[in-house]
């Protein structure tokens, strides 16, 4: 008969580390550090970004707070330690029965050398010749000699023998005993209050508190990760004429909902606002009727990071850091509300917004201010005002230390090349009306102060047929972009030194009809764009961007913007063209394939459903008169057959 024991054995103790280790290793594994030293190398050197990089990597270095998260890990690698240190130390006892480890003799000795050798044990051990140690009581030495006994026999007596070999004991069939990976102190009558009363908080209070604090938690919150209030502020304040000066505006205001109030010096506030105001001067009016304190402080801090106002205060510019972070969950919301409306100009100055935050340049400056040492006096002495490549020429020339930092940044700009683009539908030579179609547009890299990549040299039939191979192979890929290239590397991290982070730069892709203020296609993101490598067979990184056509053929002039989120000033806008066929161009064995397509067999059950909602399908006239069950026909179909007969 089965016995049931709880923790007998001490199962128990290993059922918690298993627990415990299940969620404390990959609690801790969240504590290690990312991937920051294999991104190193590809980060940018100019003075302003090693000096970044130094601040946030001794920021990271710094001992972090001590919040609850890491109080439960300590918490619970202690208790790991103690039960692993107690299930170290039970001891367990060997079931396996060994009588020769019993008698203490080699295994495989003769019966003569396991009679003397348990003669002289009997002569030792007998109880009537052992005198009592300490601690050691009477029933201890007769236990011992009756093992001894025991073994002797088994190895001896053929009965005792049969019932080691059957049952692994000698006095034959042992009681089943099962542990239970439970304490003892667990069930026992006079623990039932406690453990009930643990069960009612564990399963009737905590998990229906986290239940409903994970349930209303999420539902306070959007896709765009900001909060439903935020959302449906930034709803009714959106316009379709909206400037990028009025996105700002709204978007400070949306960091009412999203932040709580912190205590903050409001004199050292007060001050960094004077400078605000001073620098903006018209234009801080509209902040100054804003009713909440919170918005007017945000305002203040984003405003400030534009103008690259010196922010002196450390609890201002650990909030100025917060509300920086913050921004791009508030553009993505914005622009997700700006695409329900299908409203271009918005649409792209909340994208150029993300620019402009992360290089920290009032909306309207001068693209040539995001590099290191550049002064409105070096634009000024620049034309076009515009040309990185002059204004390098000019402090070379000049001698000036400046050069260098600056062709530090240069290397690791974001100057987006286009190097094909063109409207393709799978299996299709022509776009027809309601086709899913692929704008597939490869890009790369460059300096925006070297010369443009050369044009692709000639290449071989074997070569362009490889490429269209390649080409193909990615058109019908579910993926939006295509590998990168053995050894060929993304864009890194980009030149971003007032930005509070490391910044990997992405794009966007967007289709759309300037004239009349309307996206037509929404836009993909997209990153890690290769460097540009004249010696690589395809200098290029491919992707895609898919749609439905018009449902009616013509020519529809549209326009594809490619708009940078990290850099000021890249932004590509080229006209289009997508024409729809009507199906009528298409040849008679593409026809065919479509009527194959469009019409199925009556006898299928898509031309079935089709028959009965009144559409064509395709008959098979050879099954039709197979299957004819008139007279006449079988008649017919007898006659033949005594004829040929």
């Amino acid at each position: 008969m089965a016995n049931y024991t709880y923790n007998e054995s001490g199962m128990a103790l290993y059922f918690a580390l298993t627990f415990l280790a299940l969620i404390l290793i990959p609690l801790t594994l969240t504590y290690a550090p990312g991937r920051q030293k294999k991104a190193a190398h590809k980060s940018c050197r100019c003075p302003a970004c090693e000096e970044k990089a130094s601040r946030v990597k001794k920021a990271r270095s710094s001992l972090p707070r001590i919040g609850s998260k890491a109080i439960f890990t300590i918490v619970g690698w202690a208790a790991f330690s103690i039960l692993a240190y107690q299930a170290a130390h039970i001891e367990v006892e060997n079931s396996v029965y060994d009588p020769f480890s019993i008698l203490g003799i080699r295994v495989g000795s003769t019966k003569k050398d396991i009679k003397r050798h348990y003669k002289k044990l009997s002569l030792k051990f007998h109880p009537d010749k052992v005198q009592l140690a300490e601690n050691q009581t009477m029933d201890d030495i007769m236990s011992h000699f009756v093992d001894i006994t025991k073994a002797y026999k088994a190895l001896t007596d053929e009965t005792i023998r049969n019932n080691v070999e059957l049952y692994g004991h000698p006095d034959g069939k042992q009681e089943f005993s099962m542990g239970i990976a439970i304490p003892l102190w667990v069930v026992e009558s006079r623990n039932n209050a406690w453990v009930l009363s643990a069960y009612g908080l564990i399963f009737g209070l905590a998990l229906p508190a986290l239940v409903y604090r994970w349930w209303f938690g999420s539902r306070q919150y959007t896709k765009d990760g900001v909060k439903g209030r935020t959302a449906e502020h930034l709803f009714k304040s959106t316009e379709e004429q909206s400037q990028p000066d009025d996105l700002l505006r709204v978007l400070g205001k949306g960091y009412e909902y999203e932040f709580e109030d912190k205590p903050v010096r409001q004199d050292e506030i007060s001050k960094l606002t004077a400078k605000v105001k001073s620098a903006l001067g018209d234009k801080w009016r509209v902040a100054e009727k804003l009713e909440s304190p919170k918005t007017v402080r945000a305002l203040t801090l984003i405003y400030a990071h534009l103008l690259r106002i010196p922010v002196t205060d450390v609890h201002l510019q650990k909030e100025q850091a917060d509300v920086l972070l913050a921004t791009p969950a508030l553009l993505n919301s914005l622009l997700s509300i700006i695409l329900s409306h299908n409203w271009l100009s918005p649409a792209l100055h909340a994208m150029r917004l993300h620019a402009y935050l992360a290089q920290a340049l009032f909306p309207g400056s001068n693209s040539l201010l995001q590099f290191p040492g550049v002064t409105q006096d070096d634009v000024a002495s620049v034309s076009p005002a515009k040309d990185l490549a002059r204004l390098e020429d000019k402090w070379t020339k000049d001698g000036d230390a400046r050069v260098e930092g600056l062709k530090k940044a240069s290397e690791r700009w974001g100057h987006l090349e286009v190097a094909d683009a063109r409207f393709r539908v799978i299996g299709e030579r022509l776009v027809t009306p309601g086709a899913i179609v692929q704008l597939v547009f490869k890009v790369r890299l460059a300096p925006p102060n070297g010369t443009p990549t050369p044009p692709e040299a000639e290449k071989s039939a074997q070569e362009i047929k490889a490429d269209e191979e390649k080409d193909n192979a990615f058109l019908v890929s579910k993926k939006e972009a295509e590998d990168l290239e053995p050894g060929q590397a993304g864009s890194g991290l980009a030149h971003a030194p007032y930005w509070p982070e490391d910044r990997k730069p992405s794009w966007w892709i967007l289709i759309g009809d300037v004239k009349a203020n309307r996206v037509i296609v929404p836009p993909m993101r997209f990153s890690d764009v290769p460097y540009s490598d004249p010696s690589r067979a395809r200098n290029y990184r491919t992707y895609k961007l898919q749609f439905q056509a018009p449902p009616n053929p013509g020519a529809y002039p549209f326009q594809f913007h490619i708009v940078s989120d990290t850099f000021v000033g890249e932004h590509i806008q080229r006209d289009v063209i997508l024409k729809i066929e009507d199906l009528s161009s298409l040849t008679a064995d593409e026809q065919g394939e479509e009527d194959d397509i469009s019409e199925p067999d009556e006898d299928s059950l898509a031309g079935q459903m089709a028959a009965f909602k009144g559409a064509p399908v395709k008959r098979r006239t050879d099954d039709s008169d197979d299957e004819s069950t008139t007279d006449g026909d079988q008649d017919s179909d007898d006659d033949d057959d005594s004829d040929s007969d």
